[in-house]
């Protein structure tokens, strides 16, 4: 089989284990505990898994990745193990097994993230015009699994790929499907091409493992108020992936909800395109600016109008913007400012603040949050609560946007921005 077949079609298993029970699993957590009173804190605490694991991450890649062990035989034994670890969250409707579970799989998923785009640049010819090309297979398969799960194209046509079963994204089948498609993933990686340590025998240095070598950026202080207002923004943007797919399904899409959601992902295949074209004619400060906002926006229309579905559908269709120009130009930003020696540590360490710190910050206050104003996660519970609780993380973007839009000053030279490098930053994303 081609090199980059392989590569292909690991991208899109990749993102498909992952994609084809996150977004309907809070609908499914919902209504197993719909009866327990912190069935919030519950939704809450099963997301701040993948949060959790992003923490710990750069510990296993840097280390058994980058010294032990070649990167498709660590890919390959840690998706196994994912695979059993969902198989068991499939079987029990116990929430402390759920959480633990959950927490377990990411914990072996998190690293493989990194592993398959390092696998990619040690295989490819070049970097710049290969990797973009092959990393767009991990958002189809994203796509995939949402038509997948929902059996529907995008809530248009039915879709139905798994003959015999209604509603997967409403039950335990989403994590059944992601087991069964992991372990099969786990074995394919064994014969992807051989990806050998490249840091056998060097040292260990923890601080340039988690990124924090790149502090030194913070004595910029337009770069310390870049990664204030990204770790800040974080806080209510995980509102969105936590709640989004429990709020679609209940209030309008049903098991449909998957395949509607990935039109998320189709957007943001759409922006990642335009990228480059808005970055050089607005800059970074404002390119930031619109994404913050955007977030607000989206809210907004989730709070303002639940009852109105093509607003919600436009909530969701605006997934490019909100990803692409906040967090796509702030990976490029950061790679302009930061010395040519640390721009993996400040990538890292710009990880760590937003799908570490700051997501897993932002999952325990929404699930703190709808406990709080007692949000009842039925379609009549979302009707009433949707307001409160989507004005909220609304109003707290447009706050943060504020101060940004206050004190950062671009100071930094405009780089040539190429489509390639956009989506090559891209890689660091999470869905």
């Amino acid at each position: 089989m081609p090199v980059r077949l392989r590569l292909n079609i690991m991208m899109f298993l990749q993102f498909f284990v992952w994609g084809v029970f996150f977004v309907t699993m809070g609908g499914y957590l919902a209504e197993l505990f719909a009866d327990d009173e912190s069935v919030n804190s519950i939704i809450a605490s099963c997301y701040a898994t993948q949060t959790w694991a992003a923490l710990f991450a750069p510990l296993i890649v840097g280390y058994v990745g980058d010294r032990l062990m070649n990167k498709e035989q660590l890919n390959g034994i840690l998706h196994l193990l994912g695979a059993g670890l969902l198989y068991w969250v499939s079987t029990t409707t116990d929430a402390t097994e759920i959480f633990w579970g959950l927490l377990g799989f990411f914990i072996c998923y998190m690293p493989t993230l990194a592993l398959v785009n390092t696998i990619t640049f040690q295989n490819v010819d070049n970097i710049e015009t290969d990797f973009p090309k092959i990393r767009l297979w991990g958002t189809i398969g994203w796509i995939a699994a949402g038509l997948t799960v929902s059996q529907s194209l995008f809530g248009l046509a039915p879709f139905p790929v798994l003959g015999g079963i209604e509603n997967a994204g409403g039950t335990a089948v989403q994590f059944q499907l992601a087991a069964a498609v992991s372990g099969f993933y786990g074995v394919f990686s064994f014969l992807l091409p051989a990806s050998p340590p490249e840091g056998r025998g060097q040292n260990v240095d923890l601080v340039k493992v988690l990124g924090f070598d790149a502090l030194n950026l913070m004595k910029n202080p337009s770069y310390l108020i870049f990664a204030v207002s990204s770790f800040l923004i974080c806080i209510p943007l995980a509102f969105y992936y936590s709640r989004t797919g429990d709020f679609v399904s209940k209030v309008h899409f049903g098991d449909q909800t998957g395949g509607v959601m990935a039109l998320g992902q189709v957007s943001e295949i759409f922006f990642m395109a335009l990228v480059p074209f808005f970055l050089s004619r607005l800059g970074v400060k404002k390119m930031l600016l619109v994404g913050m906002l955007a977030w607000a926006l989206r809210y907004a229309l989730f709070g303002l109008l639940p009852s109105q579905a093509a607003m919600v559908v436009l909530g969701i269709a605006m997934h490019g913007i909100c990803y692409d120009f906040f967090f796509v130009t702030g990976q490029l930003y950061t790679d302009r400012v930061a010395p040519r020696e640390m721009r993996t540590s400040a990538q890292a360490l710009v990880g760590l603040l937003t799908y570490g710190a700051g997501m897993l910050v932002g999952n325990y206050v929404a699930g703190a949050w709808g406990d709080r104003i007692e949000l009842d996660p039925t379609k009549e519970g979302w009707l009433v609560g949707a307001k409160q609780f989507w004005l909220m993380p609304s109003l707290f973007a447009v706050a943060i946007a504020a101060i940004f839009y206050g004190l950062f000053r671009d100071d930094s030279q405009a780089p040539e921005v190429s489509q390639g490098n956009g989506e090559d930053n891209a890689a660091l994303e999470g869905a």
